[in-house]
């Protein structure tokens, strides 16, 4: 059995039928458990988004939403979609968008339980699935299976995805040879990844509003100039998404699982990495990064993901495989799926500008993508040795050793990734999403419970107290193994009890 064979045979296990299945019925749980948290809290998610509280130990929320975002901006919101349409036609688009609306909700369970169960490690915050897993089960076995998965997944499937979509676009628009592109991504990421999360934040905190704004205003232009088409275009996808469509009625089944495997990919709900940044924001409650989070959901499927779906659409640059073989539709004949259809798409607005401008887009997108991976590895991998090792002399050597060695993985993972075939690298990041996906959604389903006591708890104080005043303590909602939230209750007691002293040093006593 050949090595690309081998991979597309896991693929097909893991990121079968029941994946799909999956994600939407988690999707649906928490949506109900939570009484659509993602929909009543809308504007509550915009406030807590712009929070700038951060510490020497932690980020802001409006850092951690960028860094979180980076992973989440990407390859995905550009290739990522134009794959989806080229294998599930424009109705998966549709369910990209149901995804996205069950899917935030997933993402707020996640992250809640992140910040809830997360802990300080060696001055820095430090959470995740892993972390949570072990408390909320009470078996630490499952949180080490968890950590080992997802640093194989971050550290040598995902980021050669990234990297192949960058030198694609590069190659078409600036005919650069893929090597070079690989030479000139390791040099840049080595720069940013060996400075930690700090680094990681301050660029993801710049590049992410930046080249999503303009990615958004090139979108908003190409949709006004054609206006009179949006109609058909929301007829077309969602006549596409039920099997209404005459050419695509067919593809009702392969639409549905097309569209929610991308859009997992993309806004990466459920597969446990967005609970990684939420850790490590500064927060005042567990609640505040499950809302803030949820909507960097929104933020990248329904807007990102969207503008690049009109874009492609209302421009007809595209083609449509037929599940039995063949074309529905062959627009570009003999052009490769992934961000040429964007590419060649933004070619019909601007002219001779749209292959430059994704490829830069992307290098971007995709550049802080592969730095998000790195911490997610970089996290795990602290996780695993001190939950393996006891000695803390030889814990922290053992760290530092490894973090280097999934350093030199993940710079030899995105060159290799510049020079493979755009096929082999997309099935190795979709078997990473799946494998980290189905542990994390499955052990949600028996540790929810404390994070909708959170959610309960967060609503109760904004009604009685409003904005500014709002406290956490885990005991009081029987909440265990949050010793982190229980430190900083002590903390915040000791400090209010030597102020009270304070106060009364140097009065006279009244008689």
């Amino acid at each position: 059995m050949s090595f690309e064979t081998g991979v597309k045979l896991v693929n097909s296990i893991v990121q079968s039928d029941f994946f799909v299945y999956l994600c939407l019925s988690a999707g649906a749980f928490f949506s109900y458990k939570t009484k659509f948290v993602q929909l009543r809290y809308l504007k509550e998610m915009g406030k807590l988004m712009l929070k700038r509280k951060k510490s020497s130990q932690g980020i802001s929320s409006f850092q951690a939403l960028c860094t979180t975002l980076a992973g989440r901006i990407g390859t995905g919101n550009i290739a990522g979609v134009a794959t989806a349409i080229s294998l599930g036609g424009p109705g998966s688009i549709f369910w990209m968008w149901v995804i996205s609306l069950l899917g935030a909700s997933t993402s707020f369970i996640e992250c809640v339980l992140g910040q809830l169960y997360k802990e300080e490690v060696d001055g820095e915050y430090r959470g995740g699935p892993a972390y949570y897993i072990e408390k909320g089960t009470g078996k630490k076995g499952f949180g080490i299976l968890f950590a080992f998965l997802i640093v194989i997944a971050m550290g040598f499937l995902l980021p050669g995805v990234q990297a192949n979509s960058i030198a694609s676009s590069m190659r078409i628009a600036f005919d650069i040879d893929s090597q070079i592109i690989g030479l000139i991504l390791v040099s840049l990421i080595s720069l940013i990844i060996f400075g930690g999360i700090k680094r990681i934040a301050v660029v993801s905190e710049f590049v992410i509003p930046f080249m999503g704004a303009i990615y958004l205003m090139m979108a908003i232009g190409m949709v006004v100039v054609n206006y009179t088409k949006i109609p058909e275009v929301f007829s077309l996808i969602i006549g596409s998404a039920f099997g209404k469509d005459q050419i695509f009625g067919g593809m009702l089944g392969v639409g549905i699982s097309w569209g929610v495997k991308r859009g997992i990919y993309s806004n990466e709900a459920g597969r446990g990495t967005a609970p990684h940044a939420a850790s490590t924001a500064e927060s005042d409650h567990p609640a505040e990064q499950g809302f803030v989070q949820a909507l960097s959901v929104f933020i990248d499927t329904l807007v990102i993901c969207s503008a690049t779906a009109f874009m492609i659409i209302v421009s007809g640059m595209y083609n449509v495989q037929n599940p039995e073989g063949g074309f529905l539709i062959n627009n570009l004949p003999g052009v490769d799926m992934g961000p040429a259809y964007t590419q060649y798409a933004i070619n019909t607005f601007l002219p001779g500008f749209g292959k430059s401008f994704i490829a830069i887009a992307l290098f971007f997108f995709a550049f802080t993508s592969a730095m998000a991976s790195y911490y997610i590895a970089e996290t795990n991998i602290t996780y695993l040795a001190k939950r393996t090792i006891k000695n803390e002399d030889f814990r922290k050597k053992v760290t530092k050793i490894s973090v280097n060695i999934i350093r030199v993985v993940i710079l030899t993972t995105i060159y290799l990734g510049t020079i493979r075939k755009s096929g082999i690298a997309w099935t190795l990041g979709d078997i990473g999403v799946a494998i980290t996906a189905w542990i994390n959604i499955l052990a949600m389903g028996f540790i929810y419970k404390p994070a909708l006591k959170v959610l309960w708890d967060y609503e109760k104080q904004l009604k009685e107290k409003g904005h500014g005043n709002i406290t956490f303590n885990p005991k009081e909602l029987d909440i265990e193994h949050a010793e982190f939230w229980e430190n900083k209750v002590k903390d915040s007691k000791e400090i209010d009890s030597e102020v009270s002293e304070e106060s009364f040093v140097g009065k006279p006593v009244t008689q």
